[in-house]
């Protein structure tokens, strides 16, 4: 896990945190045949920054049903807009269970909308997260 940098290149096994303050996305860089990610100053979305659904929008455009897309707990909504883009791409959804959050805002409305595929605990999220990536998954190019 780490703090993103704007421009990296996307690399498995890697979990990137998005910097406070900031909006972060993923994006094709021509030049590197590669998946990257752009830190914006973009403006705040739900008065998020960085903004869960902003996010979401690139996965959905870029990968499409070959992503998973995790929502745990949180106060408000935001996520929910992005989540049912990548749900209409295929993604594979999971969210945390009501029992396991701190604040059950989050996941509860996705929940709700029948956009996920799956409702874990908090213990449980690791694994039913590697199950849903394919071994051998290539990411960019």
């Amino acid at each position: 896990m780490k703090e993103a940098v704007d421009g990296e290149k996307i690399v498995p096994n890697t979990a990137y945190i998005a910097p406070g303050g900031k909006q972060m996305k993923v994006a094709n860089d021509i030049f590197k045949n590669a998946k990257i990610i752009r830190i914006t100053n973009d403006p705040p979305e739900n008065g998020c920054a960085p903004s869960a659904d902003y996010l979401f929008r690139s996965v959905a455009e870029h990968f499409g049903g070959n992503a998973t897309g995790v929502i745990m707990t949180g106060m408000g909504s935001d996520g929910t807009m992005g989540l049912q883009q990548m749900n209409k791409k295929g993604a594979f959804i999971i969210a945390q269970d009501e029992a396991s959050s701190v604040v059950y805002g989050m996941a509860k409305k996705p929940v709700e909308m029948g956009i996920v595929n799956m409702v874990v605990p908090l213990d449980h999220m690791a694994a039913q997260i590697r199950r849903t990536i394919p071994r051998g998954l290539k990411i960019n190019g």
